[in-house]
């Protein structure tokens, strides 16, 4: 067994870990290739792009399958990123969402056509 800390090289942040929240999710880059051709990943790197390759996956999704701290997972995605090799999306923030009372007025508008 690996200690999470050797999987990440002793980090516990990379460049854009602000931006990985639990929901935040996951997806393979289509032209990215095959990760497991490239010696300077490790094998949870390649298990992330495979999950991710066939359905977008959520951190914590991901990190459940491969049964690693959610921290780890976050390392290792951004390792990830920074590679382009998988694509990261966020939910829209509540804040920005439509206030309700606005879409209820458009839906009582087109009804009233």
């Amino acid at each position: 067994m690996v200690r999470p800390y050797a999987m990440t090289r002793g980090r516990t942040t990379s460049a854009g870990q602000h931006r990985l929240d639990l929901i935040a999710v996951v997806l393979a880059e289509p032209e990215a290739g095959d990760p497991e051709s490239d010696p300077t990943l490790s094998p949870e790197h390649v298990d992330i792009v495979g999950l991710c390759r066939d359905t977008p996956q959520s951190l914590a999704e991901l990190a459940a399958e491969l049964d690693l701290p959610v921290g780890v997972v976050r390392v290792l995605i951004g390792d990830l990123v920074a590679r382009e090799l998988v694509h990261v999306t966020r939910p829209v923030p509540p804040a920005e969402l439509p206030d309700e009372s606005i879409l209820r007025d458009v839906i009582n508008g087109l009804r009233a056509l």
